[in-house]
């Protein structure tokens, strides 16, 4: 058990106030973007207390409110007076994925879509849960304490920032697998040439991966088949921030383990047991960027 695992959450402000900026401190750019930040669940609570025993107030404004208004501004610089101006996100990630002159676009896209899905899946109170959901993670991971140790080694073990994602496999019902994301990296299989699903600087493009061109550039972000080799058919229910913004403020250098244990007592598991019931497992419907409470992006 970690030794500051029940700091108080007063010790995480007080640390946190150290380091913050005011929203003020970014830059803002003046667009006529369509593109808004949105409403979290529990997004008024969020904002006055932070999220309870995980994220300060301080923390929650920083990897939030003024990382996700500095994606969007950005995204509105890159759209604006376009077709994409009132495109979703998750939109956007999926038609600009094969276009590695869209690169810019992708990634504020892609990012913005995978930070909202972070934090709409937390809530300020720890959370049962659904009994039919248990079943099934039982069932294909063999315990909820089986899926928590695998996914927070996964997570712990992701060296640079990125996401780690729980999916729903969409050919085989009732499976689930975890998978990391680097950098602004797509889950979606629609969006498989940028998944970024391994650290590209340790990986050259003759290594034998299974998706071994994602997230790369010029003459390898060409040819791609509709889905790589390798790539699994899946819809994202539930990922984890790992990016060092996110969990420095509060945790310091050496806190991700602590961090990481936090969250998975803040997950809202009425929002993933919804993503999860929405994932289509039919066919027809695996191409969607937008399904499940937490998808319904901006």
């Amino acid at each position: 058990m970690l030794n500051r695992l029940l700091r108080p959450q007063s010790a995480l402000r007080a640390a946190s106030s150290l380091t913050q900026k005011p929203v003020s401190a970014l830059p803002r750019f003046q667009t006529r973007g369509l593109h808004r930040v949105p409403q979290l669940t529990h997004d008024a609570h969020f904002k006055n207390n932070g999220v309870s025993e995980f994220l300060s107030p301080e923390a929650f404004d920083f990897a939030w409110t003024q990382y996700q208004s500095l994606l969007i501004d950005k995204l509105n610089l890159l759209t604006q007076d376009t077709v994409d101006a009132d495109a979703k996100p998750g939109e956007l990630l999926v038609k600009y994925s094969r276009r590695p002159e869209m690169a810019s676009v992708f990634n504020y896209a892609s990012m913005a879509h995978n930070n909202h899905f972070f934090f709409n899946c937390l809530s300020p109170t720890t959370t049962q849960i659904p009994e039919k959901f248990s079943k099934d993670i039982i069932d294909t991971c063999s315990s909820i304490e089986s899926l928590k140790l695998d996914f927070l080694a996964t997570a712990n073990a992701m060296f640079g920032p990125g996401f780690v994602w729980l999916a729903k496999n969409l050919e085989k019902e009732g499976l689930m697998h975890i998978f990391c994301t680097y950098n602004a990296g797509s889950p979606y299989p629609a969006a498989h040439s940028r998944r970024q699903p391994v650290d590209m600087a340790t990986h050259s493009p003759e290594t034998p991966l299974g998706n071994q061109f994602a997230g790369s550039m010029g003459a390898h972000s060409q040819n791609q088949k509709s889905l790589a080799p390798g790539a699994v058919d899946v819809q994202p229910i539930l990922c984890v921030n790992t990016w060092e913004h996110a969990w420095m403020m509060d945790y310091g250098i050496g806190g991700k383990a602590e961090y990481l244990e936090r969250w998975w007592d803040r997950i809202n598991w009425e929002v993933v047991f919804d993503n999860y019931n929405a994932v289509s497992s039919v066919k027809g419907g695996r191409n969607s960027a937008n399904r499940g409470r937490s998808l319904s992006m901006l």
